[in-house]
């Protein structure tokens, strides 16, 4: 319990202390973020080395009551799919604290102070265990982001920031008002009055009325499909990505969207199983969408920031079909890709960030031949691209098959998802497409002549460089290799989950074959 606590407060704690410092220590402010945020991983290990696979259920629980009046507390705890995120962050913090020490230089105590009270945020949401906590903590990040993008960003950066918040604030609203109405709800059918206990919502939620229970889906399902963001709630993405700096771009691809699709399984497939149901060829439809839509247009981008930017959109989509095929392939397929996601996408815009703080550019035209001047660099950004484009041997391959894999299985064996095989069959032109707009890049960056002559004198991979991508490069070949280090576990909590909705599914296609008289 102490190690979870001290993840989820020590980042909290660092901002405080970096704000305590005279801005004149500058290297002092980013020194203190950086050990701060990388003492942070190393005691997040202990959770991953103590933690019990072969336990369902929430570990680590740590409970106290905070506001008597709504049963509201200080609730938190993990079970193997939030580890995993949790893990996720504490790896992606330091590096994208590292990434920014030579590239940010004003403001700089604000700076350090703002991504490490993010990262704070984004390991309440996935630790929370009580909605009106998981609420505080979802709104905590808009904060620190916000300012991240409006004061450091590009010189779009303030109407990208708006973007931002106004699309996440309008879905959390949304949830807000699904939750007060559920807890009400619950607290009624247990007599124990309103609760934001949410293992006591995940009990009672599925027996609320279908017709209900559907538009409580859709409310938390629109919060969460923006911050994903899901076809068609993508456009304030590409906007934030290109605007943001490197660190914002890394900790926003690697981190903050998995709080969508976290959520997704979290709240709409636990609380709502039949309504999951109900929904999900529409919402794979979505996700096939958004994946051809977001390679596509990734395609025909100039911009290397922007290329990647929507790769991001595509690649998302692959988790939502894996949490909407709603079985044990589909689901785990979802949760692993939700790392190798941030693995991938977060090297490929450490790399962006490199070569843009050399030229100040991200224009492909003014690229060319790289290879020859940055060797070293374009190993990186090699190992990069074919992890994203799905290469096996390396992580990208692992989920994406298991996501498709999920979505075919589903359509032609389950009893409770797609009802048509064009869905998997469909989806996998994505991974077609992010070969050949991956590919493309990569050629017209390193290979042939030298397009500008500002190009030749550029150096390669730095040492506080490597050691930002080194890390990534560890875990994207160690998820390929050998991934049941990192499936098995969440493998028994997906099994739960999974055989939760397909007992709830069956008991709801019984009641509909009964005789009017025979329900119950």
């Amino acid at each position: 319990m102490l190690a979870l606590i001290v993840t989820l407060f020590l980042p909290l704690l660092g901002a405080f202390a970096v704000l305590a410092i005279d801005k004149q220590f500058a290297r002092g402010i980013r020194n203190t973020a950086l050990w701060i945020s990388a003492a942070t991983f190393v005691v997040s290990l202990f959770l991953y080395f103590g933690f019990d696979q072969s336990n369902p259920d929430f570990q680590y629980v740590v409970k106290a009551t905070w506001i008597t009046s709504i049963d509201a507390g200080f609730h938190i705890g993990l079970d193997g799919m939030s580890l995993l995120m949790v893990l996720l962050t504490t790896l992606i913090s330091p590096i994208a604290i590292l990434a920014s020490h030579d590239s940010v230089n004003k403001r700089e105590k604000e700076y350090y102070a703002m991504l490490l009270l993010l990262q704070f945020g984004m390991t309440g949401v996935f630790v929370a265990l009580d909605t009106f906590l998981f609420y505080v903590f979802w709104e905590v990040i808009l904060i620190p982001m916000y300012f991240i993008i409006g004061i450091w960003g590009g010189k779009e950066r303030i109407y990208a920031a708006i973007k931002f918040f106004l699309y996440t604030m309008v879905g959390s609203l949304l949830m807000l008002v699904a939750m007060i109405w559920m807890s009400s709800h619950v607290g009624e059918l247990t007599g124990n009055g309103f609760t934001t206990n949410l293992l006591t919502l995940q009990e009672y939620a599925p027996t609320i009325a279908f017709e209900t229970q559907k538009w409580l889906f859709l409310a938390f399902a629109l919060s969460f499909c923006i911050k994903v963001p899901l076809f068609p709630f993508h456009t304030w993405l590409p906007d934030a990505h290109v605007q943001a700096p490197t660190a914002g771009s890394v900790i926003l691809a690697g981190v903050l969207l998995k709080m969508g699709t976290y959520g997704l399984i979290r709240f709409n497939l636990d609380l709502f199983p039949q309504s999951s149901h109900y929904f999900a060829d529409a919402i794979g439809i979505l996700a096939v969408i958004g994946i051809i839509y977001g390679a596509l247009v990734a395609l025909v981008q100039t911009d290397v920031k922007k290329l990647v930017a929507y790769s991001s959109v595509s690649h998302m989509g692959f988790i939502v079909l894996g949490i909407f095929a709603m079985n044990p392939e589909g689901v785990q397929g979802a949760i692993i890709q939700m790392v190798n996601h941030g693995l991938s996408t977060g090297m490929l815009f450490l790399c962006v960030g490199v070569i843009y703080e050399r030229r100040h550019t991200r224009e492909l035209s003014e690229f060319g031949g790289l290879a020859d001047v940055m060797p070293n660099y374009a190993k990186f950004l090699a190992i990069a691209m074919l992890a994203s484009v799905g290469l096996p041997g390396l992580n990208g391959f692992i989920g994406e098959y298991l996501t498709l894999l999920g979505a075919y299985v589903s359509a032609t064996t389950g009893i409770h998802s797609f009802s048509s095989t064009w869905i998997a069959i469909l989806s996998a032109t994505g991974v077609i497409l992010a070969a050949a707009y991956l590919l493309k890049m990569y050629n017209g960056m390193m290979f042939g002549e030298i397009n500008n002559p500002n190009n030749k004198g550029l150096t390669d991979i730095t040492a506080k460089e490597f050691w930002q991508l080194a890390p990534l490069v560890v875990f994207v070949v160690w998820i390929g290799v050998y991934p049941s280090t990192f499936l098995n576990v969440s493998k028994e909590s997906t099994n739960k989950l999974v055989d939760k909705i397909e007992q709830t599914v069956q008991v709801d296609n019984h009641a509909e074959l009964s005789l009017p008289g025979e329900q119950q």
